[in-house]
């Protein structure tokens, strides 16, 4: 993580009295309220392109507080709304199938979602010809991550809200005080005239949202409207002129009425959000659910960001990251406890250097059971650590992520053991299970090395390559096998063979290029000296020696 070497220690010491666990503090605020049973705890999106890695923050920041309710003996709804009677308003650059690949759009029909711009989510056809709807694959895709995580999070659709009636005394209540709820939202949004009214109806004839409501019947639960154009941003999304009646479920109430509407629905006791929507659509949520609704908002906690590589998560730029790719080159609980942190500082998530977060992992599972001098760390790991591993067992192996990667080098299972058991992780007291689990980093880092294609993007030959060598190379391989039998280092193999290469007066590149064809058959690789002393030293010894 760039510039971010302290992950287990963010707490603030100018407040002594922040609990080590952030989910803690949270737990404490809801309870002080004195909630009725089941607790809900929500999150929510608009399915508008790809299911990522940022739109599972508030699943992730909900399962932390969640598991620490449930410790404490009350029982929790988590409950996630896929806002999707929300209408397309432009094409995303990426989506991902269902695997959670991120394709483009000319690995699908772009033109059918095209046709679709101005409908909601749930009227528009899935793009990969699998779900009922562009929105029912989203929606699949985000309790898929979940289910991978063992995050118990109920799906919920807005559309089918709606559609059940579930919203229909709620959208009552706004239209009968309509004069209330305009000057409430006035103090934020500037386009609220007289005229204005909030609900925004299905156009019976095209499919489109439209935003023109001419009356209002609250007896009869209807509406009747003009189907006008829409603008988004610089572009504009026509209408088709329909003039009609829709019932209050025929349509949906606008973002910054709907999001209150939800608490009141569903019983919100607490929801994340990103910094977003704490600058904007919280303070009109909190100021409409008190004043227009008549309810107590939840308790709110607002999310810092992270960053992917150093830049922002963007769907349309398509620097994006889904849970499924991440999988492939973490554990699980690597990625849970990457949640686990500290959600009001601000991260980076850098692929390159995925190796920095599996350390701070290690480190932060070693303080759990008391290895680590380090008070802070070791009071976040008592507390955290139980929630981010599925299971607490001590006896768990933890294989260098780098090293690791080294020995994704090769697929020879038995060899892998082997340089493991010579590094000192294995020994003949080591279960079964524990060398299975602890091989299964090696292919995600393997993985890893691949997608990054770094230093450890190269594949260890078993059996000897044919390289022709002269008679000073080769002697000067055996003398180098001499010092690595003897038992040295990696950075001590390292310098050797610039000494070597010296001592029998050839050229340093010459020699490094000799060892590179014997171990890879290409005539570069990584850090020579260092990798050997990763391997096995028989292994590495024959092979300079060209026995094996």
């Amino acid at each position: 993580m760039s510039g971010d070497a302290t992950f287990g220690d963010d707490r603030d010491d100018s407040d002594e009295a922040r609990r080590a666990f952030w989910a803690d503090e949270v737990a404490d605020e809801i309870e002080a309220r004195d909630p009725e049973e089941p607790i809900v705890i929500k999150g929510g999106v608009s399915p508008s392109g790809v299911a990522h890695l940022g739109n599972f923050n508030e699943i992730m920041r909900g399962y932390f507080v969640a598991a620490v309710l449930r410790e404490r003996g009350h029982e929790v709804r988590q409950v996630f709304t896929s806002d999707d009677r929300d209408p397309l308003r432009k094409l995303p650059r990426k989506l991902a199938d269902v695997d959670g690949n991120i394709v483009g759009l000319g690995d699908v029909d772009a033109g059918a979602l095209g046709r679709n711009l101005g409908k909601p989510y749930t009227d528009i056809p899935d793009p990969f010809g699998e779900s009922e709807s562009y929105a029912a694959h989203f929606a699949a895709l985000l309790k898929a991550d979940a289910d991978r995580l063992g995050i118990p999070v109920e799906m919920l659709s807005n559309t089918e809200m709606y559609e059940s009636g579930e919203f229909d005394d709620v959208v009552a209540h706004v239209l009968d005080d309509v004069e209330n709820a305009r000057e409430v939202l006035s103090k934020y949004q500037s386009k609220v005239d007289d005229d204005y009214v909030p609900f925004n109806p299905v156009c019976e004839n095209c499919g489109k949202i439209t935003e023109t409501v001419t009356a209002v019947d609250v007896e009869a639960r209807t509406v009747e409207y003009v189907c006008t154009d829409m603008t988004v941003g610089d572009n504009t999304i026509e209408g088709c002129g329909h003039e009609g009646t829709a019932t209050f479920r025929d349509g949906k109430l606008p973002w910054r009425f709907e999001w209150p509407a939800q608490w009141q629905v569903l019983g919100v006791d607490f929801e994340p959000f990103g910094k977003d929507h704490a600058e904007g659509s919280w303070p009109s949520g909190e100021d409409i659910a008190r004043n227009v609704l008549g309810v107590e908002p939840p308790v709110p906690m607002v999310y810092e960001w992270f960053t992917l590589n150093g830049e922002a998560l963007s769907s349309s730029a398509g620097n994006i990251v889904t849970v499924a790719e991440m999988l492939d080159l973490l554990e699980p609980e690597v990625l849970k406890y990457f949640f686990a942190l500290n959600p009001r500082k601000a991260r980076d998530l850098d692929v390159s250097r995925l190796d920095q977060l599996v350390d701070d992992f290690d480190r932060f599972e070693r303080a759990y059971f008391g290895d680590v001098d380090d008070e802070a760390l070791t009071a976040f790991a008592e507390r955290a650590y139980p929630f981010v591993v599925e299971e607490v067992r001590e006896d768990r192996v933890r294989l260098p992520y780098t090293f690791a990667a080294v020995l994704g080098m090769t697929d020879d299972r038995d060899l892998r053991i082997e340089m493991a058991r010579n590094e000192g992780y294995f020994d003949d007291e080591t279960p079964e299970w524990a060398i299975e689990e602890a091989l299964e980093r090696v292919d995600r880092a393997r993985a890893w090395a691949v997608r990054e294609d770094n230093a450890y993007n190269y594949r260890l030959q078993e059996d000897l390559p044919d390289v022709d060598l002269d008679a000073d190379v080769a002697a000067a391989l055996d003398d180098l096998a001499d010092f690595v039998e003897a038992g040295h280092d990696g950075e001590e193999i390292q310098g050797e063979m610039y000494e070597t290469a010296r001592d029998h007066g050839i050229e340093v590149g010459d020699f490094f290029q000799a060892g590179y064809l014997l171990f890879f058959d290409q005539p570069q690789g990584p850090r020579l000296g260092e990798f050997l002393g990763e391997l096995d030293t028989e292994f590495v010894v024959a092979r300079l020696r060209r026995e094996s």
